[in-house]
């Protein structure tokens, strides 16, 4: 696997880094950050240094009802570019952690850019994905819904420090509960150590099924899925729009598993992951057509556990060179 998308939530990382802004608008490069505080916690998520300013950009605040930031309260307020160099030791090998991370990551992505400098930001996590995973069974997964889940008080809401605390102390039980119910967490790679603004697409941050699909599998396809035998490395698994778990957490773990994502349904799939016991459209309903083993994703996390050792490309062209053409 070229890509480490994801690990499981029982393997300690470096540290995680909190972060929370308000913004003067939603658009990264146009509008800018108001308000920011970063939380530097350890493995254990225990808070080890902090930071919270409001920020002068010297533009117009925005929606004052929303966030409650005046032109007035920023006049003699620090730019980004002053506070930058503290910012980037609190990051500094730790990964990020936002609730909606995309929006935290691409406006700290565009301040870096107009204030000249660089962000040391190696991995990111979001918190609402990490939630959907967990399966807490709530209406929707907002920062405050989660807070009342896990009986977390909130008493500022879009106030930066106050939000980064309360996703601090939401993140301890939601990596407890991934560890429980084996939840990969949904940590990123972010390769750039400058990036472009947020107003064009990042690479890092693409949907995983797009760059999944080109990955080339080291392992040769055994052929189809049987019921009752284990998975082998080197299948061929696409997924169906009809299932309970995340594409991405699914993808990780085809690719983790060594078995290679397909986007299409052919002859050669090895199986889909659909949830429908009889489907009626879609690639779970290619896959009745062609006779390609349909499973469930409850079924397919069981399997992805223990995965037989398949045949590798380069032991295959080996054999071949030394005059042996079977596979197996």
């Amino acid at each position: 696997m070229s890509h480490f998308w994801g690990r499981p939530a029982a393997e300690s990382g470096h540290g995680w880094a909190v972060v929370d802004v308000e913004t003067s608008g939603f658009r990264p490069g146009q509008a800018r950050v108001l308000s920011i505080a970063v939380l530097a916690l350890g493995p254990d998520g225990q808070v080890e240094q902090s930071l919270a300013s409001l920020l002068n950009p010297c533009v117009d605040p925005g929606p004052t009802h929303v966030h409650g930031i005046t032109a007035e309260m920023l006049e003699d307020q620090p730019t980004f570019a002053d506070i930058a160099p503290e910012v980037a030791n609190l990051l500094n090998g730790r990964t990020l952690v936002a609730h909606n991370a995309a929006f935290d990551y691409s406006f700290l992505a565009a301040e870096a850019e107009l204030a000249a400098t660089a962000l040391p930001i190696d991995t990111v996590m979001c918190t609402v994905e990490l939630a959907r995973r967990l399966e807490l069974g709530l209406d929707n997964l907002r920062l405050e819904t989660l807070a009342r889940h896990w009986g977390v008080a909130q008493t500022r809401p879009h106030d930066a420090f106050d939000d980064a605390l309360v996703l601090s102390r939401v993140l301890a039980p939601a990596l407890a509960r991934a560890r429980d119910r084996d939840v990969w967490i949904p940590v990123r790679p972010v390769t750039r150590r400058r990036w472009p603004s947020g107003r064009i697409t990042h690479e890092e941050l693409r949907p995983l099924k797009m760059l999944a699909s080109r990955m080339p599998c080291p392992y040769l396809n055994p052929g189809r899925y049987v019921r009752g035998k284990p998975l082998v490395q080197g299948m061929r698994v696409a997924l169906s729009s009809d299932c309970t778990r995340t594409h991405e957490e699914l993808v990780e773990r085809i690719l983790h598993a060594g078995l290679a994502y397909c986007d299409n349904v052919d002859p050669e799939t090895s199986l889909v992951i659909c949830n429908e016991t009889v489907p009626e459209h879609g690639k779970g309903y290619a896959a009745r057509e062609l006779g390609v083993p349909v499973v469930p994703d409850t079924e397919f996390m069981t399997h992805v556990r223990d995965v037989a050792s398949g045949t590798g490309i380069d032991e295959f062209v080996d054999a071949v060179d030394g005059g042996q053409f079977a596979l197996f």
